[in-house]
Order: C-alpha cells, then sequence, then structure tokens
C-alpha cells in the first residue's frame, strides 16, 4: 500500500509517499518540500495572502500529481500552525478540497506534539533514560519530554522561526541589543517548560525538524566530521551548538551561505532556531543534541499504520489500486457482503448479454465497481439512499479513476432503484453525452442483480442466460434455496431492462 503524508506548515510544505508492507513497516519513496512560507506576515496578521494561499495551492497540486503518478492509496494531510491562526484557514483548507480533492485536518499544537513523538519514539532509542524532544516549526514549537518512553509533558507554545524573526531580528546581521530581546523573551516564554523538564533531568535534547538538523549539520562541520548523508542519530556537544550558534548571530545572509551544512532555504530563519536551542540546552544543562530527520509526515504514516490494519492487508492481498480503493470505500460503510454478491450476479449478466449491449471490459469493471458500492448511501439514511451512495462515491477520493470514470460509477449506482436516468438529471450532467446511454445499460443489469439479492443471503449460485434476439430469460439456480424474494423483487425492478434491451425479461428458478 502507498500513502503520501503530506504536512502544510508555517514555513514549508512537506510531502513524503511511503509503501507500507502488510507487516506495518513502512519505506520512503519519496520526498518533496517547498518553502512556500505560509506563515510570513500571517502570524501577526492572523490571515493567509493571497500571494501565499496561491503559491501553496500550486505547490500542493504539484504533490497531487506526484502522488497520482505513484500510485498512491492514501493522502493524509495536516495543517499547523499558519492555517490554525489564520481567520482565512478555514477558506484555504475548503479550496484545496474542492479544487484538488485534498482532504486536510487542521491540527491542534497537542496533536502535533503527539504526532511527532509517534515519529521520534520509532526512530530512535527513547526507551531508556530521559530526554527532550523538540521541533521548531515556523510558527510554533512542540516539547515532549520522554522518561524510559514514557510521555511526561506535551507541549506547543508560539516560538516559531518565522514568528521569532519578525518580531525580534530586524537587522542582518541582527544587532547585539535585538538577540540580547529574543534570549529574554526566549528566557521568559520556555520558563514553564524548563521546570518541568528539571522535574526529571533529561540526559539530551532531541531535534526533530529542519531547522535543528541544519544546526547539528553545522556543529558537526564545525568540529571537524564529514558532513554526514544521513542526519538521524546524529549527536552534537553542546560547546559545538554554542559555536555554531555566534557564527550564525554574527554573518549576514551572504556569509551564512557559504557556511558548510546551512541549507540555502532557511539561510533568513536559522538565527531565530539557533538562538533558541542553545538557550534551551543552556537553561538545562544538556550536554549533547542528537538529530532525528522523522517528524510530522512520518508521525502521519505511523498513526494511519495504527489505526488501519486491516486496510493496510487488503492492500498486500489486492495489488491493483483501484481495486483496492473501491474496496476501501465500500468496507468503511460496512457493505461489502451485499456488494459482492450484487457484483458477482451484475458480471454474470454482463458476460452473457455481450451481443446485446456491445459494450466492453472498461464498462464491465465501471458495472462491477458501481455494484460492489450501490448501497453505500445507506449508511446515511434508507430513504433517497441511492442518492447519498451517488455523492458518497463522487466524494469518496476513490484513487486511479479518471474524473469522469468516477461519475459514471457513481451514475450507474445512483440508479440501481427508483426512476431510470433522464435528460436533465443532475447526476448526468459530468457525464459526455456519448457515454450516457452507458449508464442505463449498465444500471438495467445493476438493477436485475440486486433484485436477484433482496434478501441480501446469496440465495443466487448462478445464471443461465437464454437470448432468443427478442426476449431474454433467466434460469435462477438457487441449489434448493427459496428463492420468490429474490424472483419478486428482479422483476419489479426489469421496467429500465426492458426498455433499454427492448426485450422482455422473464425469470425461471432451477434447483
Amino acid at each position: 500500500m502507498k500513502v503520501a503524508a503530506i504536512d502544510i506548515g508555517s514555513n514549508s510544505l512537506h510531502m513524503v509517499v511511503a509503501r507500507i508492507d502488510a507487516d506495518g513497516h513502512f519505506t520512503i519513496l519519496d520526498r518533496a518540500k517547498e518553502p512556500v512560507r505560509l506563515g510570513k506576515g500571517t502570524l501577526s496578521a492572523r490571515a493567509l495572502s493571497p500571494h501565499a494561499m496561491a503559491t501553496g495551492m500550486q505547490t500542493l497540486a504539484t504533490f497531487k500529481r506526484l502522488a497520482d503518478t505513484m500510485q498512491v492509496d492514501r493522502v493524509l494531510a495536516v495543517a499547523t500552525s499558519a492555517v490554525r491562526e489564520a481567520k482565512n484557514g478555514g477558506d484555504f483548507i475548503a479550496q484545496i478540497g474542492r479544487e484538488l480533492g485534498i482532504h486536510v485536518d487542521v491540527i491542534t499544537g497537542r496533536e502535533e506534539a503527539r504526532l511527532i513523538h509517534l515519529a521520534v519514539a520509532n526512530a530512535l532509542d527513547t526507551q531508556q533514560g530521559s530526554a527532550l524532544v523538540v521541533d521548531i516549526g515556523g510558527g510554533s514549537v512542540e516539547f515532549i519530554l520522554t522518561a524510559e518512553g514514557a510521555v511526561k509533558m506535551e507541549e506547543s507554545l508560539k516560538l516559531g522561526v518565522l514568528r521569532l524573526a519578525e518580531r525580534y531580528l530586524q537587522s542582518d546581521p541582527p544587532r547585539r541589543d535585538e538577540v540580547e530581546q529574543l534570549e529574554a523573551y526566549l528566557g521568559r516564554q520556555l520558563g514553564g517548560v524548563v521546570k518541568q523538564a528539571r522535574a526529571v533531568e533529561p540526559g539530551r535534547l532531541i531535534g526533530a525538524s529542519g531547522t535543528i538538523l541544519n544546526l547539528a549539520a553545522i556543529a558537526a562541520q564545525l568540529e571537524g566530521r564529514p558532513a554526514p548523508e544521513r542526519m538521524n542519530a546524529v549527536t552534537v556537544r553542546y560547546k559545538d551548538v554554542l559555536r555554531a550558534r555566534n557564527l550564525l548571530v554574527r554573518s549576514d545572509r551572504d556569509e551564512r551561505l557559504e557556511i558548510a551544512g546551512l541549507d540555502r532555504r532557511r539561510v533568513d530563519i536559522i538565527v531565530p532556531g539557533a538562538v533558541l536551542v542553545e538557550c534551551l540546552m543552556r537553561a538545562l544543562k544538556l550536554p549533547e543534541l542528537t538529530a532525528c530527520d522523522w517528524a510530522l509526515r512520518e508521525g502521519l504514516i505511523l498513526d494511519f499504520i495504527r489505526r488501519h490494519r486491516d486496510e493496510i492487508e487488503e492492500s498486500d492481498r489486492t495489488p491493483d489500486l483501484r481495486r483496492r480503493s473501491v474496496l476501501h470505500l465500500a468496507r468503511r460503510f460496512d457493505e461489502l457482503h451485499h456488494g459482492q454478491q450484487v457484483a458477482t450476479l451484475a458480471l454474470a449478466l454482463f458476460d452473457r448479454l455481450r451481443d446485446r449491449h456491445g459494450l466492453g471490459e472498461r464498462e464491465r469493471e465501471w458495472l462491477e465497481y458501481a455494484a460492489l458500492l450501490h448501497d453505500i448511501g445507506t449508511h446515511v439514511a434508507h430513504a433517497r439512499h441511492q442518492r447519498h451512495s451517488y455523492y458518497l462515491i463522487r466524494h469518496g477520493e476513490l484513487m486511479g479513476f479518471e474524473p469522469v470514470e468516477i461519475s459514471m460509477i457513481a451514475a450507474v449506482a445512483r440508479y440501481h432503484r427508483k426512476a431510470g436516468p433522464k435528460d436533465g438529471d443532475e447526476e448526468l450532467e459530468a457525464i459526455p453525452g456519448r457515454l450516457r446511454p452507458t449508464v442505463a445499460s449498465l444500471a438495467a443489469l445493476l438493477r436485475i442483480a440486486d433484485g436477484l439479492d433482496r434478501s441480501q443471503f446469496s440465495v443466487v449460485r448462478d445464471l443461465g442466460v437464454e437470448d432468443d434476439g427478442r426476449d431474454v430469460t433467466l434460469r435462477i439456480h438457487t441449489g434448493s434455496h427459496d428463492a420468490e424474494l429474490e424472483l419478486w423483487a428482479a422483476r419489479r425492478k426489469a421496467d429500465l431492462f426492458e426498455r433499454v434491451f427492448e426485450a422482455r425479461l422473464t425469470l425461471h428458478v432451477e434447483e
């Protein structure tokens, strides 16, 4: 199974694509990152700027194309501080859903801390001793205090690097009084965290963000170590963190660009992050900083694995993305058993009436998936459930399908009961005229198949079809089971079949 985890942060937008194996382990397949700076100016104005929103949409559209190309099964997306605090954050989330079909959860700082800790605990050994985990974002900083693997504190403070830079560091390089004011502010704001941490006496600081990874890389190279390929579990001493902090504080932008280990995209925001880390380490007398390159995105994936074991196992059993996506949607609404029987019967009708309907394998697949999903609308209400099914299929985030295919599947399911398709129906608006007769043909077959499982006890074991060119006779094999209810329901649903195929339909039971 493949999933994409997207972090819509205040500084950068990140995406990780991973393959999850049936045993719950995952492998990173690709990463993408763009420093959109949603929080620039937003955190003080409490509104996302039109430019930031447009850039964010453009980046997310690119992420979506990459995810589609890699045929991911699910897209997991969360938004943090900048969107959380913006008055128009809800409008931005709605636009993402409307234009890109990506559902975004706006999470709290505490939830962000929980997911970060989940990632760190799976990337580093936190079962022994105690540690303070810190993730520095653009708008907020998350703190997690652990002792012998148990979480003692989860906290989120509005101390992100964009927020601090805008408020305190106006000069380049920053003036001494600006840095002193920043340190004084951090001392006050970090007081509660420091007090709680001192009670546990953490033995190390673990940093899980791009800012801290960069700081650790700079400190390591100042110590004389070569730049590691991967920063995970790289540990640097406090004195080297202090050297890195001092170097960054006294350098202007051009000079920072020449510092080994610094990502160019963080050149304007690294200074407040370095000051914050050094202040924290000094206050707690922490001797070392350990970098962790797993953070919120990986936490999202791990949380998904915990909550979707059945779906992941299904993915291993069903390698086809389209089928897997349909089965997942059916399972979400507990409609798989009846849907599978109706699909079996509908495909039997389709195969034995090929000469009459003249449709191909693509249409056969649409019929099968419409049959599997036709009753999911009962999860909303039984009355008019065919319309609810239509809506849930259209908006169910089916993966691997073109939009017109989803519209076809939804429309066929919509017409499995009540009135048949007719010109002017809003359900047909998204379907090209040349495909609308196909909706009627497939819906006609689906209606009969649905009627033949009216009791939902899978009474009908097999179907025989006789087509003399004028009339169609179904010979129903039941294995001695009573099929009166199925015959009654199928006959009631035969009107669309007889109209579309211009044939009288007769049903006979044969044990």
